[in-house]
């Protein structure tokens, strides 16, 4: 029985696409959720505090603003189901937020912030290539010294070795190419600034052709996601990624029934939306700036 195609490709899409098909379809389509991570919890966090650093005028954004920015986010998460469902303790806590405020801090050693002139925060552009909708959000997009525009995207895990590095600046040509469609220009450089253990920031090199390869990339990706829809055809691939993977209990490499955890994601998207009185899911939220734009065929780089 074919499958429902997901909604957009993103960045996270297609290397979930790449690493495992199964976990793919799990996520993307049956829409099985992933138990909260306190690193991708501590992560948002340190994002949304610089987000609100660079709301500010240049003269306020001074490391002790940005610290109590931090606190204040701090405050907030205590009322979030995720970050409760942590079961944090009291020392752990205070661990989790000297852990973030330290990748702050971090943050000083790398930039100026006074010196940056943004001109989008968590800024969500949207493309449409070849029917299917290609979206990203980039954390901050701002002009250089020479009205050039530049990418930033922060990272609060381990900064990749040289053999992991390629694999994890190819995501950044997917920005340069929504910068490209959605406003017209492309960024002069597209910048990684890694905030965890090894602080430092990658400048990845970006040019029409890796853009231009990119944008191929997606429309092969695209068409087979179509097919494995199609086929119900998406096979689990075994690597190191399977220790941190949280639909094993589905996966036959382990024993596992794809269809029990497809009619477990049907149950609970059916509860979802009883409770919300039937409204339908997906799209932006509320919160994300989304800026969007049909690709023609005559578009710069088709």
């Amino acid at each position: 029985m074919a499958l429902d195609l997901p909604t957009s490709l993103s960045p996270s899409k297609v290397s979930s696409f790449q690493d495992c098909a199964l976990a793919f379809r799990f996520s993307a389509i049956d829409r099985l959720p992933e138990p909260p991570s306190a690193p991708a919890i501590k992560g948002t966090a340190v994002h949304a505090a610089l987000e609100r650093l660079f709301a500010l005028s240049a003269p306020e954004r001074t490391l002790p603003r940005a610290r109590q920015l931090l606190a204040e986010v701090m405050a907030e998460m205590e009322h979030d189901e995720e970050f409760a469902a942590l079961g944090l303790d009291d020392a752990e806590r205070a661990a989790f937020a000297a852990d973030a405020g330290t990748m702050v801090g971090r943050y000083f050693d790398l930039e100026d912030p006074a010196s940056i002139e943004p001109v989008g925060l968590e800024m969500m552009l949207e493309a449409q290539l070849d029917g299917v909708t290609v979206r990203g959000i980039i954390d901050r997009l701002e002009r250089g010294p020479a009205g050039e525009l530049i990418v930033s995207d922060y990272k609060t895990g381990k900064a990749p070795t040289v053999t992991q590095e390629r694999s994890r600046l190819g995501g950044v040509n997917f920005y340069a190419y929504l910068c490209r469609v959605v406003l017209g220009e492309m960024p002069a450089k597209v910048q990684l600034i890694y905030l965890g253990q090894d602080p430092q920031v990658i400048v990845a090199p970006i040019s029409e052709q890796s853009v231009n390869a990119l944008e191929r990339k997606l429309g092969a990706v695209w068409a087979a996601i179509e097919r494995a829809c199609e086929h119900d055809d998406f096979r689990p691939k075994r690597s190191a990624l399977c220790n941190w993977c949280a639909f094993t209990q589905w996966c036959p490499a382990f024993g596992g029934d794809p269809d029990e955890g497809a009619a477990h994601g049907a149950a609970l998207r059916a509860e979802a939306a009883a409770r919300a009185g039937g409204a339908p899911e997906g799209g932006p939220e509320a919160s994300e700036t989304a800026v969007a734009v049909e690709l023609s065929p005559t578009a710069p780089g088709r």
